[in-house]
């Protein structure tokens, strides 16, 4: 057994590389800042109450000209938000117009949230948001359309129907098998999500709690306690960035030194559809170093006899990884010289025969190319003092499994951010060309490329959070409904 310890990977910006997001964006602009296609002037279309539509679009100008920093010992982990616009090193700013909003009465929301809950009402309340986004793509010329939930309408609905349980709280490993436990019960996030993508406009769900801190939920349990909210600046750093990268901004880049192998990343697990009578294949195809994922559906999955985990066929494996190749070569006009696979199952042999057939197909050598299965790992470390093993610890068990930090304490922040005891990663080498040891430095980068969260130590590598976030908005759409192929319709 051996231990070891990776270095915070760094990020490409627009100026210059820095380990954390926040100051990487602030002082050295987002990676796409002089690019004539990044966004410049984001036109946010806003459907909500009219008190929503009044408490965000405030907000959001008071954004504009910064927010203060926490108070706090540890100014690394809470800087301020600079502000944004012209000038700006957040240079996009946002157009807040009243033709770009569309307000559902109040009196919608109470009536719906006093029936009983059940797939319907929420199906009608949907209706409502999702009929005046289409009156907005309609009429104007939106980049990305804000659904402001009233507050009676969080106090409606459980936090995974809100799509807002974080890292710590959320249970989505895969079980046994390898498939992901998406519940089968109906959330609004998620189908609010997937009906709005025949719009072709990517969405934002927002809380009144991100911008009106009275606004927030009690917890569940006995005393009531006020649910613990992120601290204003850090608020105004996630929405920003989200909002920018669905406009089709790049915030930021893994680091890709020029003798490394031009590389696409793809993220494989799996998912039930919504009746629990099949289990589907997700595919979120990270492109390359800059993150621009890109969706594919799969076939049919299959529980095997052997190992008792979940799998797809030689054909269904094939197919899955022709497709994403060929995705790869429509945005990048070549081929990528190395693949990586991250699945949530271990690859069975079948599996192993069908990526390498697909890459041949294209003249990639399968000798360029791992395939890496990830998991919760059981193994903990301790450490001689108060605070959890450094994210970046990495475990050499001496056996086919491999324990990796990804969350943990963190140098640069001077303390360990989470409210849990962290978990580690458990990764498994199935056929590789790289060392364990550089298989877990990209998955360390990986974490980095969640846009949705600045804090950058992320728990999952951006390949398989994106594949289960995919799977959990597939499961409302049809063989025949429209899927929007990039990753910032799902996020």
């Amino acid at each position: 057994m051996k231990t070891d310890f990776l270095h915070e990977p760094e990020l490409e910006f627009g100026l210059a590389r820095h380990i954390d997001i926040r100051f990487g964006l602030m002082n050295y602009c987002p990676l796409d800042f002089d690019q004539l296609v990044a966004p410049k002037n984001i036109r946010l279309g806003i459907v909500g109450t009219k008190e929503t539509i009044e408490g965000l679009t405030k907000w959001l100008e008071k954004c504009q000209s910064g927010i203060a920093a926490k108070s706090s010992k540890r100014p690394n982990l809470f800087p301020q938000f600079p502000g944004f616009g012209e000038g700006a090193s957040l240079n996009a700013g946002f157009i807040l117009d009243q033709q770009l909003q569309r307000s559902i009465p109040q009196r919608r929301f109470e009536e719906l949230c006093q029936k009983p809950k059940s797939d319907e009402v929420l199906q009608e309340i949907a209706k409502l948001f999702l009929d005046e986004m289409e009156d907005l793509v309609q009429k104007t010329s939106a980049d990305v359309l804000v659904c402001a939930f009233p507050f009676v309408l969080v106090e409606y609905l459980d936090q995974d129907e809100l799509g807002d349980i974080t890292d710590s709280e959320r249970q989505d490993d895969p079980d046994e098998t390898g498939a992901q436990p998406i519940s089968l019960k109906f959330v609004l996030h998620d189908y609010l999500k997937a009906k709005a993508m025949r719009l072709r406009k990517p969405t934002q769900i927002i809380r009144p709690g991100t911008y009106d801190e009275r606004k927030r939920l009690k917890q569940k349990h006995p005393a009531g306690k006020v649910r613990q909210l992120q601290d204003e600046a850090t608020r105004a750093w996630n929405l920003y960035t989200a909002i920018y990268y669905k406009a089709g901004g790049i915030p930021w880049r893994l680091v890709r030194e020029s003798s490394e192998l031009d590389t696409c990343f793809v993220g494989v697990s799996f998912y039930k559809s919504l009746d629990g009578s099949r289990t589907l294949t997700s595919c979120a195809q990270v492109f390359n170093e800059r993150g621009e994922g890109v969706i594919v559906r799969g076939g049919v999955a299959h529980i095997s006899d052997t190992d008792k985990q979940i799998h797809l066929s030689e054909e269904e494996a094939c197919k899955l990884l022709r497709q994403s190749l060929e995705n790869y070569h429509r945005e990048h006009k070549n081929f990528p010289a190395r693949v990586v696979i991250h699945k949530s199952s271990v690859h069975n042999a079948d599996e192993i025969i069908g990526f390498e057939k697909a890459m041949k197909e294209f003249s990639i050598d399968p000798e360029q190319a791992d395939f890496v299965s990830l998991t919760k790992a059981y193994t903990r470390l301790f450490r001689g003092n108060r605070y959890p093993p450094l994210r970046g610890t990495f475990f050499d068990t001496g056996g086919d499994m491999f324990i990796l930090y990804t969350k943990g304490s963190v140098d640069f922040f001077s303390a360990y951010p989470g409210l849990y005891v962290p978990r580690p990663l458990g990764f498994r080498c199935d056929k590789v060309s790289s060392t364990p040891i550089a298989i877990a430095e990209e998955i360390l980068a990986l974490t980095k490329m969640n846009w949705n969260n600045t804090q950058f130590d992320g728990s999952q590598p951006i390949t398989l959070r994106a594949s289960r976030q995919v799977g959990n908005i597939l499961k409302y759409l049809g063989k025949d409904d429209h899927i929007e192929p990039y990753y910032r319709f799902y996020m």
